[in-house]
């Protein structure tokens, strides 16, 4: 299993801003499983990138850091 930080706008229908995006964490196999398992979600997915090494560490000290298994 591998942690992916997902980030998105909360509405489909929504223009990506910057401002407006919000991150969540996954823990799944492949970004395809990330994205098909939010596929029932309203969210408008802007990127999905997998967290490794130094990069995971820094992540896990965010107070935001919460995984969600699918």
């Amino acid at each position: 299993m591998a942690i992916f930080k997902v980030f998105y706008q909360e509405d489909r229908s929504e223009v990506i801003i910057r401002e407006n995006t919000k991150v969540l964490y996954v823990e799944a196999e492949t970004e395809e499983q990330v994205r098909k398992s939010l596929a029932d979600r309203p969210y408008n997915i802007e990127f999905v990138q997998k967290l490794e090494g130094a990069h995971l560490e820094y992540e896990e000290k965010s107070p935001a850091f919460k995984v969600e298994t699918i």
